[in-house]
C-alpha cells in the first residue's frame, strides 16, 4: 500500500523545506565490474554519510568480474554471470534484494559526498512517485587515497562537467519544468526513487547490453507512470574520470555503440524527438480508442480523419470494423491500450477535420506541467498516461482538466457522405 503524498503535475517545489518525520530506510545499490580501487573509494564515502548507518543498507552487485570484489563487513555482495555488459540486470538484481523504502543507485566509480543519501532520499520519502537525479561531477581521483574526503578531493582535482547536462538542468529549473523528453537528464549512476515506485514501474530493460540507454528508457517509462522528476543539485557524487561523452570522440566503435543505443531507444520511446520522423516505434506515442460507430462508412471516416490529423497514432476499433482497415497496421482491435504517452477516447465516431488543430495541441500539452486531461466537447477525451497513473494511485485527479465546451464536434450518422468526404466536396 502506498503512503505519503503527491503534488500537482511535477511541482516538487511545493515540498521545498519539508523533511520526513524520520529518516527513511535506504538501500544503496552499487554496480561493479573490475573496479576494486574505485569501489573501495565509493564504499569508504558511503561509510561517511550523514544518513543514519542503522537505516542504510549497501548492496554491491558485481557484473561478472573474473574475481569477486572485496567488500567490508556489513556490505552485501551479489554476483551475476559475465554475459557481457549487463548493468540493467545488475541493478534489477540489487533492487530485488533490497529492503529499504528508498533505492539509491550508484556506479562503483561514482563517489558520494557525505550529505548525498540524506538529500537524495528526502523527496522519495515524502512523495513516493519522486524520481531524483543527483549532480554527477567529475574529477581525476585515481591517484588519490581511497579514503580522501571526496568533498575536498573532488573540487581540487575537478574535470569539466558535461555542458549539455548542465544546460538541461538550468533550462528546466532542475527538472521542475520537465517535459516528455526530460528523461534525457536522468542518469542511473546517481538516481533515487522509492522501492514502491520502482516495483510499480518495473525494472530496467535488460535488452540494453552496452553502456547507456537503460536509464533513459526506464526514466521515460517512469515519467509515463506518473513520476515526479527532480534534480537535487546539492546531492553531489564525484565520477572518477571524464564524462563518457568526452572520451575517444573519434573512435568508430564508440560511435557505433552510441548508434545502437539510439536505435533501441527510438523503438521503445515513441515521443517526437526520440522516434523516427516517419518510421513507427514499437510503443506508440498516441493511442486513439473508438468506442462505437453506426456503420462501416462512419467508422472509416472517423479513423481516416483521425490518422490524417495524428499520423503517428495507433487507433483501436471494435472488432466488427477491423476488416475495413486490414491494410493499415496503425489500426488494431480494441483492448488494453499499449504503453502510450496519450490516450484519446472517442465514445462515438466523429469527423475530426474541424478540431484537428485543437486535437494536436491537446495531445502535445497533456501530461506536461499540471495539465493532465483535455475535453473537446462531449465527444473527445485526451488523457495523459501520467494523469491516469496518478489517478489510479491516489483515487483523485492530481492534474488539471481543461474543458472546451465549444469544440463543435457531433457524432457521425450512419450515412456520413463517404463519397463526398473522399472526393473533397463534403
Amino acid at each position: 500500500m502506498v503512503t505519503g503524498r503527491s503534488v500537482p503535475g511535477n511541482r516538487w517545489d511545493l515540498l521545498d523545506g519539508v523533511n520526513p518525520d524520520e529518516p527513511p530506510t535506504v538501500s544503496v545499490i552499487v554496480v561493479h565490474y573490475k573496479q576494486q580501487a574505485e569501489l573501495d573509494r565509493t564504499l569508504a564515502a558511503l561509510n561517511r554519510q550523514t544518513h543514519p548507518a542503522a537505516r542504510t543498507e549497501v548492496i554491491v552487485v558485481d557484473d561478472g568480474s573474473p574475481e569477486p570484489p572485496r567488500v567490508p563487513a556489513g556490505v552485501r555482495l551479489l554476483r551475476q554471470a559475465d554475459e557481457g555488459f549487463r548493468a540493467a540486470a545488475a541493478r534489477n538484481l540489487g533492487a530485488a534484494a533490497a529492503t529499504g523504502d528508498v533505492l539509491c543507485f550508484l556506479d562503483a566509480d561514482t563517489v558520494p559526498e557525505p550529505s548525498y543519501l540524506t538529500r537524495m532520499a528526502r523527496l522519495p520519502a515524502l512523495a513516493p512517485e519522486a524520481v531524483v537525479v543527483g549532480r554527477r561531477r567529475h574529477a581525476a581521483l585515481a591517484e588519490l587515497p581511497v579514503d580522501a574526503p571526496v568533498e575536498q578531493a573532488g573540487p581540487a582535482a575537478e574535470l569539466p562537467e558535461p555542458q549539455w547536462l548542465r544546460d538541461g538542468y538550468h533550462n528546466t529549473r532542475d527538472l521542475l519544468d520537465a517535459d516528455d523528453r526530460a528523461y534525457r537528464y536522468v542518469i542511473s549512476a546517481a538516481l533515487a526513487c522509492s522501492r514502491w515506485f520502482f516495483e510499480r514501474v518495473g525494472g530496467f530493460d535488460e535488452q540494453f547490453r552496452a553502456y547507456g540507454g537503460e536509464d533513459w528508457e526506464w526514466a521515460y517509462r517512469a515519467w509515463l507512470g506518473g513520476a515526479i522528476l527532480a534534480h537535487a543539485a546539492d546531492a553531489v557524487a564525484w565520477h572518477d574520470g571524464p564524462d563518457w561523452a568526452g572520451r575517444e570522440l573519434d573512435d568508430p566503435a564508440r560511435r557505433a555503440r552510441k548508434d545502437n543505443e539510439t536505435l533501441l531507444l527510438a523503438d521503445v520511446i515513441g515521443v517526437a524527438g526520440s522516434r523516427g520522423h516517419g518510421l513507427r516505434s514499437a510503443n506508440p506515442d498516441i493511442v486513439v480508442r473508438l468506442g462505437a460507430a453506426p456503420s462501416p462508412a462512419a467508422a472509416f471516416v472517423c479513423v481516416d480523419s483521425v490518422l490524417a490529423a495524428l499520423p503517428a497514432a495507433v487507433v483501436c476499433v471494435p472488432d466488427e470494423f477491423l476488416g475495413l482497415f486490414s491494410s493499415d497496421q496503425r489500426v488494431t482491435k480494441a483492448g488494453a491500450a499499449p504503453l502510450a504517452r496519450v490516450v484519446v477516447d472517442l465514445p462515438a465516431a466523429i469527423r475530426v477535420d474541424s478540431i484537428a488543430d485543437a486535437l494536436r495541441d491537446a495531445v502535445s500539452a497533456a501530461g506536461v506541467g499540471t495539465l493532465g486531461t483535455v475535453l473537446l466537447g462531449p465527444a473527445v477525451r485526451i488523457d495523459s498516461a501520467r494523469a491516469r497513473a496518478r489517478r489510479a494511485t491516489w483515487g483523485q485527479d492530481m492534474f488539471e482538466t481543461h474543458a472546451d465546451d465549444n469544440a463543435g464536434v457531433t457524432p457521425l450518422d450512419a450515412d456520413p457522405g463517404l463519397a463526398g468526404y473522399l472526393g473533397g466536396w463534403s
